[in-house]
């Protein structure tokens, strides 16, 4: 009897410390690590987050591009920090494609605490408007006619746009260059420039270029239409049927961040999303808020890796 008793006496302190972790945190700011470049997706929809989790916080939520390696510099930084709840990290689809053609200085399943998820939105393919297509039809001829020649932008080898350009490419039959770059801002610049024909990028950033008619959005990735481009088919009704691809966004902490903080975390994040202004920008650009527990987060990431390992192997996708 007596140990029960203190057993349910040190839970009892356990649970008590812990509580008084999450209301006390945080006392500084903290860091949001987005290892890409401004302008891009994961910037765009990290520092709407950062923003309100940081006016819900308390503290300032500060935003650190960390650029290179396609997000493996900037996840590097995030899973050797300290596990004080003190540094996050964006992590997109790009964190589940790395570990198949890279060699990781982290384990991307066991380096990392999950907090939140972010949003999910589709990719679109675009053209520069010098390029002689109107149709995605258009354009695999035109790709078949010059085999090699047409040029593709990426934000990086093993990002989300590199593996659906990939998958175009094998399910067409086509054979277009790769050329990565270090983000999406740098890869839209080049196409809307003519350095490179063409790229699959999130519709969260391209749809200025759209709209500006810097760039001609010949289809969307994902399994339907767009709200944003309405009149823009999908890749699936384009010739390509059962071609689907998205982005995603999320957050995650060094492993060992208190169960307390992680929580505490998720539900402030949780809160931000569903603020109609956060939703209402995130929907503007083409995306949508998406809610989850730390638990359903580490699944979805692992079911994700899974996924990309099957199309890489499917599509031939090897490192560069």
């Amino acid at each position: 009897m007596q140990r029960i008793t203190l057993v349910a006496g040190v839970c009892s302190f356990m649970l008590a410390a812990a509580s008084a972790l999450a209301q006390s945190y945080p006392e500084r700011p903290v860091r949001l690590i987005v290892p890409f470049p401004a302008g891009g997706s994961n910037d765009i929809v990290g520092r709407v987050v950062a923003t309100g989790l940081g006016e819900r916080l308390g503290k300032q939520v500060i935003v650190d591009n960390r650029v290179g390696g396609n997000s493996i510099i900037g996840s590097e930084i995030a899973a050797n920090a300290q596990p004080d709840g003190y540094t996050l990290l964006v992590i997109s689809t790009s964190f589940t494609t790395n570990p198949i053609i890279h060699k990781l200085p982290y384990d991307p399943l066991k380096s990392f605490a999950w907090v939140a998820m972010l949003g999910v939105g589709p990719n679109v393919l675009v053209v520069n408007p010098g390029v002689p297509a109107n149709t995605v039809q258009e354009l695999v001829a035109l790709a078949k006619s010059r085999p090699g020649q047409l040029v593709y932008a990426s934000t990086g080898v093993g990002s989300n746009g590199h593996f659906g350009m990939e998958l175009f490419k094998h399910m067409t039959a086509t054979n277009m260059v790769h050329v990565p770059y270090k983000g999406g801002s740098p890869a839209l610049i080049d196409t809307v420039g003519g350095q490179v024909q063409l790229t699959l990028g999130s519709l969260i950033q391209t749809t200025s270029f759209i709209r500006s008619g810097k760039l001609r959005a010949l289809a969307v990735s994902g399994a339907a239409r767009s709200s944003i481009l309405p009149n823009v088919p999908t890749i699936g009704e384009s010739g390509v049927p059962g071609y689907q691809t998205a982005n995603w966004w999320g957050v995650a902490a060094p492993r060992g961040t208190p169960a307390a903080i992680v929580n505490r975390l998720n539900l402030e994040t949780r809160a931000v999303l569903q603020a109609p202004d956060t939703e209402k920008r995130f929907i503007s650009e083409g995306a949508e808020p998406a809610i989850k527990t730390p638990a359903e987060l580490g699944k979805y990431v692992a079911d994700e890796m899974a996924k990309w390992k099957e199309l890489a192997r499917i599509a031939g996708i090897r490192g560069e």
